[in-house]
């Protein structure tokens, strides 16, 4: 009964924390605000969000070719067709439990290809090791093109000390957590320990890849889908057509970590878009529609694919 009290909660409090943020920055817009906002969605070029749609599904075909190098060499070859619907799956899941994705990936390659969980999940948590270092070089990168702006921003709200002191507190916090886990043997240190461990294991698991290369490429091309799908939403308004890179690079990312760690980025993703977009001076009631009109044409994909897949699954697989 506590177990499934506490993944109710897990599910019920980001989406409404989500909501609550949505309702205190709607509640802030002028009357004026909003109605320049409604023109944003009524004059949208929604040609350009199917783009973004497409281009985003060709990342998911691609991921799958991907988790196929890593399953290859334990020796599982699923069908494709199996293997693009569970990431299908996956996305889908991740709307109402974030990170339930991975498992339910795993799950689903189980029911139907009868490979192991630890396998599925193994290969999975390299997968996004994987995706992690790629999302890190993409923030580094964002941090460099936005350097001046960004320390400008931080240094209004936060006094240079105080970040300073910040940082070697929470330094030192994480040290001490790691030695913690490294040394004791209370259950929880060895529980993560043991994580920790798996998490190495899955990493090193790439060495068995037969294609490399392919992996690297495919990797590369993934994420350089994200972005070309972002890129091309902003064709979409024609305010927003013609944004700087370094614009597109920050609000990119900041936006991935919304989808990364909350519910798909529900009620988080459209506010933290106009946030970042607002420090480089582009208007509060743009900034939002952008971020609205691109989450949502994500999400109705997410939704129309993971269906499509939950339905799609037991129909190809009839004996």
């Amino acid at each position: 009964m506590k177990s499934k009290t506490l993944k109710f909660l897990k599910i019920v409090i980001p989406v409404f924390l989500g909501i609550l943020l949505v309702w205190y920055f709607y509640q802030k817009f002028s009357a004026e605000q909003l109605s320049e906002m409604k023109r944003h969605f009524r004059e949208a070029n929604y040609a350009y969000l199917l783009l973004s749609v497409l281009l985003s599904l060709t990342s998911h075909i691609l991921r799958t070719h991907r988790w196929h190098l890593l399953l290859n060499p334990l020796g599982h070859r699923p069908k494709w067709y199996n293997s693009f619907f569970a990431v299908c799956v996956a996305y889908f899941m991740n709307l109402f439990i974030p990170k339930s994705g991975e498992v339910s990936r795993a799950v689903t390659l189980n029911q139907y290809e009868k490979v192991p969980m630890e396998h599925g999940l193994g290969t999975i948590i390299t997968e996004r090791l994987i995706d992690l270092i790629f999302l890190a070089l993409f923030f580094s990168l964002a941090i460099a093109m936005n350097y001046a702006v960004l320390i400008a921003y931080i240094s209004d709200v936060i006094p240079l000390s105080k970040l300073l002191w910040t940082f070697l507190i929470l330094g030192a916090l994480i040290s001490l957590f790691f030695l913690w886990i490294k040394r004791s043997n209370h259950a929880i240190a060895l529980r993560l320990r043991q994580f920790t461990a798996g998490l190495i294991q899955g990493m090193l698991s790439i060495k068995k890849v037969s294609l490399p290369l392919v992996f690297i490429l495919e990797s590369l091309l993934i994420w350089g889908l994200y972005v070309a799908s972002f890129y091309a939403a902003t064709f979409a308004l024609a305010d927003t057509t013609g944004i700087g890179w370094e614009v597109i690079m920050i609000t990119f990312v900041v936006g991935s970590f919304t989808f990364a760690f909350t519910n798909s980025g529900i009620g988080y993703y459209p506010l933290a878009v106009a946030g970042v977009m607002g420090l480089f001076g582009i208007a509060l009631p743009l900034g939002n529609a952008f971020g609205w009109l691109i989450w949502t044409a994500n999400i109705a994909s997410i939704i129309f694919f993971g269906l499509i897949a939950l339905i799609g699954l037991p129909l190809v697989n009839k004996k």
